[in-house]
């Protein structure tokens, strides 16, 4: 596996397993968070989005985190397998709620200068709604993916210790 991507719902823990899995296979990690957003929250013009990303997934190597449905495609047609975390909502909120209790009003390392942590009534819906908006399209993207493409989807913390604790063994 070279080219590594990883999705699932806002508070699955993308990020903290995408660096698990950088640490363990030396893989360049791409946070696409830390690319798509601006500071002030910004978001990166849509036309603008797809050629950066199109860029990135000409890289050789990577793992990369985030969602942005819009270059799923591009995303999935460039990678060798997929991880989604398939994660509970209540567990997903739990996370989001902590983490903004650890960083308050600062920017967590893996966000560009300028977007502060946030929690938000949106940001809560989103991820309250993300099972029955998001989980069927996507389980139904994997499925149809090409047979050399590894997909994987863990549903829980442990799930997500095995696979990167069996990377070392692989």
């Amino acid at each position: 596996m070279q080219r590594i991507l990883v999705i699932g719902s806002g508070g699955s823990g993308k990020t903290t397993f995408a660096r698990r899995l950088a640490a363990r296979t030396q893989l360049p990690l791409i946070h696409l968070d830390a690319l798509y957003w601006r500071p002030g929250w910004d978001p990166t013009p849509a036309d603008e989005w797809r050629t950066k990303v199109e860029a990135l997934v000409r890289t050789p190597a990577w793992i990369m985190d985030g969602n942005y449905g819009g270059t799923l495609d591009i995303r999935l047609a460039a990678c060798d397998a997929v991880v989604f975390l398939d994660i509970p909502r209540l567990v997903c909120l739990w996370r989001v709620m902590r983490r903004q209790l650890q960083h308050g009003d600062r920017n967590r390392e893996e966000l560009p200068t300028g977007c502060p942590e946030r929690l938000t009534w949106e940001f809560l819906k989103w991820i309250w709604t993300y099972p029955a908006r998001r989980r069927g399209s996507i389980l139904r993207r994997l499925e149809a993916l090409e047979p050399r493409k590894r997909v994987y989807v863990l549903r829980s913390s442990r799930e997500m210790d095995r696979f990167v604790d069996g990377l070392a063994d692989a």
